[in-house]
């Protein structure tokens, strides 16, 4: 009886040792943010393992940068926002987008604009004020660019009144609106603790002024062609991690609301942001639990960029979107 489970035990480890050998590994190209919240809690609670996937979160500084990380081959996936470089990409066939993630919502905090200390007492108080004054960016085409560009259309000042300085990464934005080298800066909600210092000043979120389609999945046109059953896997992993998050911080009413497993799911997010479970509290994106995607915004988007001359190649939603995998939002 003894020698049967020993027998029993050993089949057991070997299986999963099998089971090991046989996970798929892959990169997968993410910002340090909270909108990539549910990647961590996929990986953290074995959602990915259970699919059979062995998945590297590699950080960048910026979207772009993922983009063309997907489109050469370093990377198999990105998670993360949509540019106009990535809609350049895609315009050859370089970039799929598979699914959605996460969008600017009303009541959730992913991207704010922040003035320095100094052109906040020289007046900046308001994003009507914004004309005039230096922004500081990650990239020209970015997210955070586009964002701007949405400001300018809703308080009707020109775009080209703003001169806006390109820093590469959110880091260096950061740096620049508190050092005073920049009037503003269109930062993610890392900002705070340098709002609660003085050094700067919150202006509002993106959410609450021009909600907009923001982050996206997507990977290269071979890797859609070729690898569609990992896609799909990665895809029912990121979903569920998708789903925890979206209950553990939104109520029935797709409102802003820390639900019973917020507790739990800030946790994980603290373990691989390196920031406190109370500071990340403040600053929760909002995360579609279906991974759908706002076509009609992304149309628009690629409009924008076009008239912008930063897109140049022949674009279109339908070319963009590769619907083998992705689900529209109604």
């Amino acid at each position: 009886m003894r020698f049967g489970r020993w027998l029993s035990a050993l089949a057991l480890i070997g299986s999963l040792f099998a089971t090991g050998a046989q996970a798929e590994a892959i990169k997968v190209g993410i910002l340090k943010v909270g909108a990539s919240g549910p990647l961590y809690i996929a990986q953290e609670r074995g959602y990915f393992a259970a699919e059979n996937l062995q998945v590297e979160l590699v950080s960048f500084g910026a979207g772009q940068a993922v983009a063309v990380a997907v489109a050469s081959g370093d990377i198999d996936i990105g998670v993360t926002g949509l540019t106009a470089g990535l809609y350049n990409l895609a315009s050859n066939g370089q970039i799929r987008v598979v699914a959605g993630l996460h969008r600017e919502a009303h009541g959730f905090h992913t991207l704010g604009y922040f003035a320095s200390k100094r052109a906040y007492d020289a007046g900046l108080t308001s994003l009507r004020d914004i004309a005039g004054h230096s922004v500081a960016l990650t990239t020209i085409g970015s997210t955070t660019h586009y964002a701007v560009a949405l400001l300018a259309m809703k308080y009707g000042f020109p775009l080209e009144s703003v001169r806006i300085l390109p820093l590469q990464s959110n880091t260096n934005s950061a740096a620049a609106v508190t050092g005073g080298q920049a009037d503003a800066a269109m930062v993610a909600s890392t900002m705070e603790p340098e709002v609660e210092k003085g050094g700067a000043r919150l202006l509002g979120w993106v959410g609450d002024e021009t909600p907009w389609q923001l982050g996206s999945v997507f990977v290269s046109g071979k890797t859609a062609d070729e690898r569609g059953d990992m896609i799909h896997r990665f895809l029912r992993a990121l979903a569920k991690g998708a789903r925890d998050y979206h209950d553990a911080f939104t109520d029935a009413h797709e409102a802003r609301a820390d639900g019973p497993t917020a507790p739990a799911v800030l946790a994980i997010m603290s373990k691989y942001l390196g920031a406190s479970p109370e500071k990340l509290d403040g600053e929760i994106p909002y995360v579609d639990p279906k991974l759908r995607l706002d076509f009609r915004d992304m149309a628009r988007q690629i409009d924008w960029y076009r008239s912008q001359g930063m897109v140049k190649g022949d674009i279109s939603v339908d070319k963009l979107v590769d619907r083998r995998y992705a689900v529209p939002l109604q």
